[in-house]
């Protein structure tokens, strides 16, 4: 029995992720490899070294918007001005990467690693199984015009959600016999859009990628059985808000921990989101 986990896309609900892998850690469900996209690709580089959910956590509960969205208003300028692709530098993603990612290859992780990124001048998605772990980790989250892309491969990268945010098909392609989708969902109880252009960018992105995996796996059968994960409902934080971190965890913690004591209920997990998405 090979177990994969699928780490999606999803800015700051990505401590979603760290709640459903600390209910599944309870139970004894361990990846036997990963696959992941945008910071899904960050939480699962970390899972994938090794080192328990726990520890992920600790990571980020000492995270703060700035760490990741640092504002450098002149290189914003620039790009603005055409200057330059992106408006916000990734050196602090690098930093808080170095920091916590042991591996300096992808091929040395521990527990197989795959991330996605997307060619930026094609639309295709690239898969990146080997290589260096950083790069990878800062193309496959290299949000169009926020963060700058990566030229990884002779190809100029950016985020791998514009081709995959959730990418099943891969996992099962590496030989899994059983997918665990660790999915962040999206902010669907805000009383009202974002406020700022890059939470607003953000949550347009999370609802757009959110129905593609809600149709995908509504309409499709998979050779091998894929456990949806519920993320929970409603989530009333915007994508760039860190000052939640506790309680999203908390909240898939106890949610997953529900899940999986009613044995892992195929009836479709995001069809509450579904119920959101039809109000919109």
């Amino acid at each position: 029995m090979t177990t994969a986990f699928v780490f999606s896309g999803g800015a700051s609900l990505g401590s979603i992720q760290v709640g459903m892998a600390l209910a599944l850690d309870e139970a004894g469900i361990r990846p036997d490899l990963i696959v992941g996209t945008s910071v899904g690709a960050i939480n699962g580089a970390w899972m994938a070294s090794g080192q328990g959910p726990s520890q992920l956590a600790d990571i980020w509960q000492g995270l703060r918007r700035q760490d990741l969205f640092p504002l450098r208003p002149l290189v914003g300028l620039r790009g603005f001005l055409g200057k330059r692709s992106f408006f916000i530098p990734n050196t602090g993603l690098r930093r808080v990467l170095d920091a916590n990612i042991p591996y300096a290859r992808l091929e040395d992780a521990p527990i197989p690693l795959t991330v996605i990124a997307t060619d930026a001048q094609t639309g295709g998605e690239v898969a990146l199984s080997s290589g260096p772990t950083i790069p990878a980790i800062l193309a496959s989250s290299a949000l169009p015009a926020i963060f700058p892309p990566i030229r990884l491969q002779g190809r100029l990268l950016i985020d791998g959600g514009v081709a995959n945010n959730t990418p099943i098909t891969r996992a099962i392609e590496a030989g899994a016999s059983t997918v665990y989708v660790l999915s962040t969902g999206y902010s669907c109880g805000l009383t009202e859009p974002p406020q700022g252009a890059l939470a607003l960018g953000l949550h347009s992105v999370a609802m757009l990628v959110q129905q593609r995996l809600v149709l995908e796996t509504s309409t499709r059968d998979y050779p091998v059985p894929v456990h949806l994960i519920p993320p929970p409902c409603p989530i009333s934080v915007p994508p760039t808000d860190f000052s939640q971190t506790d309680q999203l965890m908390e909240r898939a913690l106890v949610g997953t921990r529900q899940w999986l004591g009613n044995g892992c209920p195929r009836a479709m997990p995001l069809d509450v989101h579904q119920h959101a998405l039809a109000r919109t």
